[in-house]
């Protein structure tokens, strides 16, 4: 393991980071949050399928 290496790797990857803009966080936010709330519908959809189905939870 070549601790030096691994430094200049990591220094280089830190130097071609940059913050996002607020246009650029905001569709981020925007994606996130639809993916979480479409993950909770299917699970809900799923809890009420098998709650009314016969033989369900």
């Amino acid at each position: 393991m070549d601790v030096k290496y691994d430094l200049n790797s990591y220094v280089r990857v830190l130097k071609k980071a940059s913050t996002p803009s607020w246009d650029e966080f905001s569709q981020i936010g925007l994606i996130a949050g639809a993916g979480i709330f479409l993950i909770g519908f299917m699970g809900f959809v799923i809890f009420a399928l098998m709650s009314f189905l016969p033989g369900g939870v």
